[in-house]
């Protein structure tokens, strides 16, 4: 080494310098590495600025920064010495773009090809994302690596289509100035506003072999194995492996989907509407077969309202949420003027309720029928009529509870789900009722009461309303499509619904009855029929649960089980049977702990229950990340929803990796 004598007011400090090896990447994969003579004391900014005057490229390399290969990490605090990096003369240094070509496949098909930043947490990155394509509420979305098509020799040929957004500069503004509905840079340009109609415009339904080419979950196993993919939302892509233009997938991953507005959420909500409609297609959630025939109705009316509609979401009524939905497609009915305490009268009959509190997912054994009484906010059952004067058998409060239909309108079948809090867990109960009006006012008043709300409250009625309209979507309108088939012989409804009943049923079949339910929703606008289409599928009995397998520890036994991870709630799922062994609330969680050295998560509930797992299928970072992604949603607010608390993020979710 050289010496390098520098002398000060109190003589002369004397500090070696060494070699250190930069390789540029812009001067190509063959170049060798640039030598620099540097000491310990420089900083940073200082090797970055040699690298400049040696490389002699006149260019602009504000972009640039240094990679530091062996530590997977970058060096961006350019005023600290090497000294204080670590840094010795056998680091391998990379001087590259900070900023490089990704392709991102999103929720519609489509992929798109973009400026994308590897330097910063993907959390950052994903929020660029959403700024440029004009998605609001980028924290319900993140990246994971994608799962592969079955391809066939022939396709392998065929290159893939991408959309090419290069050339837009990222912004940290938090919402885009819009220009005729669309952020300003789609409007530069013809081709850049086909790009933003492709993105704000519904897909037409896929062909049956572009369905059968896509991989589908075949269990709860395979769904674990496709969550064991999301990417760390902590740290940067190249941290993670991943390289300029690789293909990643950009989804919503946490469904508390939050204040929805037509008209500014046009992206938004077609994606999401694309990502619920591959979610139904690919069988990742279950279904009944008539609500699979009405997914495929509102498909079929949603394709149609598209090509008629050219002003796309943009011009629909703003509705806060999906909540919200829900009640705008009210409908007048019969029997308005009865009060809440005639109809509280009504709701005192006897209903048939099949009971138990660790019910089999398969089965129905072991049901009883009792008499029940709603009051307030709750409920009680009696062995019989005569006997609900005196005490019941069990009062459940249903405020907090969580309240979910299984209804077979063919079948006559009409269940109340109710999960009720408890200090275990949640226990879970089945109502059955008898008809279809018994149900919808059971379901209302249930529905209120795990608001807090009593019968007596002004909005019972409209609730009854809505959940009979939907029960209407339901039902099949016998010789009424007869005249809707004629016309519409070119319907193709193997697009419209998933692989099995391609199988179980021929295409015409299947006609009949899509459009037998296509009468029930042909009135609804192009933006009610995508939140109908959102709203159903928010009320399927597992929307919103990711899975994960894990290894649970209880009082010293290790078994494999599954953990669904919900919204509100995490599930202990028996891997063998499928059978839901356990329920606990996020509200009900004092702590929650990561031994990051044995990679095992430990949970601590209130009434002195405790868990602890660690996770087989993925990272214990991806479970430790979803349980602090939910509980981050649930403190957003209407008076802060533009401005979001990063920082609080990143300590629920980072854990000591955490930048």
């Amino acid at each position: 080494c050289d010496i390098e004598s520098t002398r000060g007011g109190h003589g002369c400090s004397v500090m070696a310098s060494w070699d250190l090896s930069v390789t540029v990447e812009d001067l190509g994969p063959d170049a060798p590495p640039v030598t620099l003579s540097v000491t310990s004391d420089l900083h940073v900014g200082g090797v970055i600025l040699k690298l400049v005057e040696k490389t002699q490229i006149n260019r602009d390399w504000s972009d640039h920064g240094l990679w530091w290969d062996q530590k997977q990490r970058w060096l961006l605090r350019t005023p600290w010495s090497l000294e204080k990096y670590g840094i010795h003369a056998d680091a391998r240094l990379v001087f590259m773009p900070q900023h490089k070509a990704l392709r991102v496949g999103l929720p519609s098909g489509k992929t798109l090809r973009l400026q994308a930043s590897f330097s910063t947490p993907v959390f950052q990155t994903v929020m660029a994302i959403c700024r440029m394509i004009n998605i609001r509420h980028p924290e319900e979305l993140s990246l994971l690596r994608p799962v592969e098509e079955k391809k066939k020799k022939k396709d392998k040929d065929l290159e893939e289509e991408l959309h090419d957004l290069t050339g837009v500069p990222l912004s940290s503004v938090s919402r885009p100035c819009l220009y005729n509905g669309m952020p300003a840079h789609f409007a530069d340009s013809a081709n850049m506003e086909v790009i933003y109609k492709m993105l704000s415009v519904t897909q037409p339904p896929p062909a049956p072999e572009a369905i059968a080419k896509q991989y589908r979950p075949a269990s709860v196993v395979d769904k674990a194995h496709i969550n064991g993919r999301w990417l760390d939302s902590s740290r940067c892509l190249l941290q993670q492996g991943i390289q300029e233009n690789d293909r990643l997938w950009l989804r919503f991953k946490y469904y508390t989907l939050y204040d929805i507005e037509p008209k500014y959420d046009v992206v938004r909500l077609t994606q999401l509407y694309e990502q619920a409609r591959w979610a139904v297609l690919l069988e990742d959630i279950d279904c009944t077969e008539e609500e699979m025939m009405l997914f495929g109705a509102l498909q079929y009316h949603i394709n149609k309202a598209a090509q008629s509609e050219p002003q796309v979401l943009s011009t629909s009524t703003a509705m806060d949420d999906l909540e919200s939905a829900l009640q705008s497609l009210e409908v007048k009915m019969e029997g308005e003027g009865s009060s809440a305490s005639e109809l509280l009268v009504r709701l005192s009959e006897l209903i048939k309720a099949f009971i138990h509190f660790r019910p089999k997912k398969l089965t129905l054994k072991g049901y009883k029928q009792y008499w029940f009484k709603f009051q307030d906010t709750s409920i009680s059952y009696f062995k019989s009529k005569e006997e609900s004067i005196g005490e019941p058998i069990q009062h459940i409060n249903l405020k907090g509870c969580e309240v979910a239909p299984d209804v077979n309108m063919a079948a006559q079948k009409f269940l109340i789900r109710l999960l009720i809090p408890a200090p275990e867990g949640m226990n879970e109960l089945y109502l059955r009722c008898e008809n279809e009006q018994q149900y919808a006012q059971w379901m209302a008043g249930c529905r209120l009461a795990s608001k807090g709300k009593s019968l007596a409250d002004s909005s019972f009625q409209s609730e009854i309303q809505s959940i009979r309209s939907f029960l209407a979507m339901q039902k099949t309108n016998s010789g009424s499509h007869g005249n809707a088939a004629a016309g519409d012989e070119s319907i193709n409804t193997h697009s419209l619904v998933s692989p099995r009943y391609h199988k179980k049923y021929k295409a015409k079949q299947l006609t009949p009855r899509i459009l037998d339910a296509y009468q029930n929703v042909a009135q609804l606008s192009l933006t009610d029929a995508i939140m109908r289409f959102l709203q159903i599928w928010q009320a399927l009995p597992d929307f919103g649960l990711s899975y994960e397998i894990l290894t649970f520890r209880f009082k010293g036994s290790r078994k494999d089980e599954v953990l669904g991870i919900a919204p509100n709630r995490l599930i202990r799922i028996d891997l063998g049977v499928g059978d839901v062994v356990k329920t606990w609330r996020y509200n009900n969680m004092k702590q929650w702990n990561v031994n990051w050295d044995i990679r095992q998560v430990a949970i601590e509930f209130e009434g002195n229950v405790n868990i602890a797992f660690s996770c087989v299928t993925a990272d214990c970072k991806i479970v430790h990340e979803f349980i602090g992604g939910y509980i981050f949603m649930s403190t957003r607010s209407r008076e802060k929803s533009d401005t979001l608390n990063e920082e609080l993020f990143h300590k629920l979710t980072g854990g000591h990796e955490a930048l």
